[in-house]
């Protein structure tokens, strides 16, 4: 008589229709990450055509992420109660529209809507596809695999956006880097009823309507004025809407604590699970991975004085290192505890932003190597965090889990770029002559437009000096995390492998692995391939 336990776990593992269902899910994923930064070398474009003015052309780079970054909590949510295939699908058909509409816009109004709509289909996209690998893959082992392509889709689509869309600008008018995305969208609207299995809460409770708009304006005021605090530097204005999400996300936390019925759902808190703890390492990791692409980027285009075809092109060579790094930390986690695996892609990253720290105004392959050293960590926390995540949510509540997940990513990248680029911004304008122009006391950017060359100098020494000071602090912050990640994860790594050895035991398997990326033959699909480093 077969083993009951041996019998039931075997039923947990995904078969090769789960794998071909996640693969169709990957494509739109990409598209909706490249969506991030793929109007980077269209705006010149759109500014001809268009003719925008400085506020409408800000909206059109912003609008997307702040839609997404807002919606986020309430889709996962959402996805949880009416089905995340079914948000899945309309959040497809959306982005599908709104990739047509964005496309053919005539004026600079209505490509502002269709980004906001873009936004909106990205916020249903990403919690739905997350929630989904969560209740198709049961086993842990299968899980993590996926979870680490899912991160590498994720990455490197951030970094392919705005490779791509040069690309097709050479060629192509600027709309073409939108209808790009409607050919995934139809094949994902025609195969993912077909593979893809309907997972939803049995018992979700009532929405909660009023946690909407809280919800959103604890997230926007937060991203909006750390990003323009990154941009423009300190301002009341800026910090007062900092100020004013806190509050909001006081009020939303504690509605959330209170109701029976929230749009979090509080069993995704249960202390010794370590969800909390994941979220706000995972938010840590975004903080530093963000962060080194604001500097890296600049650093590339105005202190090297490449194009920005040549300077996107520079920045996706790091992944050929950063490729490894899954497979790597997956090995590790089946050998030690999660935890001090953790810890190691926090310390390492921190070893990259060393690196960084010892850059001079000529030091493209100490860059590079940098860059390449950090995103080895981040990505090492990042998947590991986030299959401890979705691991330690309850099925009915992935939608949620992987919502919470993306909006700690958006709040962390958000942060990065104005703690780090504060950093670097007053180390900058410090080191700048009082007799400097206005505008180029203010960025290099504008100081190494100019004609005056000797200037121009002054300016890339004061920001390598800036950047060096922000690497510093980095370092830092990610020695510190290391260190949480220990204190925070040890005790519910430990509980999590115990369940997964006795779960691999019962099918006479070996320990299955909660890291990211591991050896996937065995499910019949290849190895993620190269994870690219943000480019902004």
């Amino acid at each position: 008589m077969p083993n009951s336990k041996s019998t039931s776990t075997s039923a947990l593992r995904a078969g090769r229709k789960e794998w071909i269902a996640f693969t169709v899910l990957l494509l739109p994923l990409l598209l909706v990450s490249m969506d991030v930064s793929v109007l980077y070398f269209a705006l010149p474009s759109i500014s001809r055509e268009l003719d925008p003015t400085a506020t409408q052309q800000l909206w059109i780079i912003d609008v997307y992420a702040f839609a997404l970054a807002g919606l986020l909590i309430t889709m996962g949510s959402l996805g949880d109660r009416i089905g995340r295939r079914r948000l899945l699908l309309f959040g497809a058909a959306a982005f599908g529209v709104a990739s047509v509409t964005a496309a053919y816009a005539t004026s600079a109004d209505q490509l502002i809507a269709a980004r906001a709509l873009l936004g909106v289909g990205g916020a249903t996209l990403m919690p739905s596809t997350m929630g989904l690998v969560r209740t198709m893959f049961r086993d842990d082992r299968q899980r993590g695999q996926a979870i680490g392509i899912w991160s590498a889709a994720m990455t490197g689509g951030i970094a392919l956006g705005s490779v791509l869309s040069g690309i097709m600008l050479e060629h192509l008018w600027w709309g073409s880097v939108f209808l790009i995305n409607v050919p995934a969208m139809v094949l994902l609207l025609m195969l993912a009823p077909v593979l893809v299995p309907e997972s939803k809460d049995a018992a979700p409770g009532k929405f909660d309507v009023l946690s909407v708009p809280l919800s959103m304006g604890a997230v926007l005021p937060l991203v909006y004025g750390l990003k323009e605090c990154a941009a423009e530097g300190f301002a009341w204005s800026y910090a007062a809407c900092i100020a004013a999400g806190l509050v909001l996300g006081a009020v939303f936390v504690r509605r959330q604590l209170t109701r029976s019925s929230a749009l979090i759902g509080r069993q995704l808190f249960i202390p010794g699970r370590g969800f909390g703890a994941a979220i706000s390492l995972n938010t840590i990791a975004a903080f530093a991975m963000m962060g080194s692409a604001y500097f890296t980027t600049q650093y590339l285009q105005s202190v090297l004085d490449m194009s920005t075809m040549r300077a996107a092109l520079w920045s996706v060579a790091p992944s050929l290192a950063i490729g490894g790094a899954a497979p790597a930390a997956s090995a590790a986690a089946r050998k030690v505890n999660r935890a001090y695996v953790i810890a190691t892609g926090f310390a390492v990253a921190a070893a990259g932003y060393a690196l960084l720290a010892l850059t001079g105004t000529d030091s493209l392959w100490l860059v590079l190597a940098g860059t390449a050293v950090i995103g080895s960590g981040i990505v090492t926390v990042m998947a590991l965090v986030s299959d401890m995540a979705l691991a330690s949510a309850p099925v009915a509540k992935a939608g949620s889990a992987a919502s919470l997940l993306e909006t700690g990513q958006e709040f962390g990248g958000a942060l990065g770029m104005a703690v780090l680029g504060s950093i670097g911004t007053a180390v900058y304008r410090s080191d700048m002559p009082a007799s400097a122009p206005v505008a180029a006391r203010r960025t290099l950017g504008a100081a190494v437009a100019g004609a005056d060359h000797a200037l121009a100098d002054l300016a890339r020494d004061a920001f390598v000096h800036g950047m060096r000071y922000a690497a510093v602090g980095a370092t830092l912050v990610l020695a510190i995390a290391a260190v949480l990640a220990v204190g925070l994860l040890r005790g519910p790594a430990r509980a999590a492998d115990a369940a997964a050895l006795e779960q691999g035991a019962g099918a006479g398997a070996p320990a299955p692995s909660t890291g990211a990326g591991a050896d996937a033959v065995d499910a019949g699909v290849a190895a993620p391939g190269p994870v690219a480093q943000p480019v902004a």
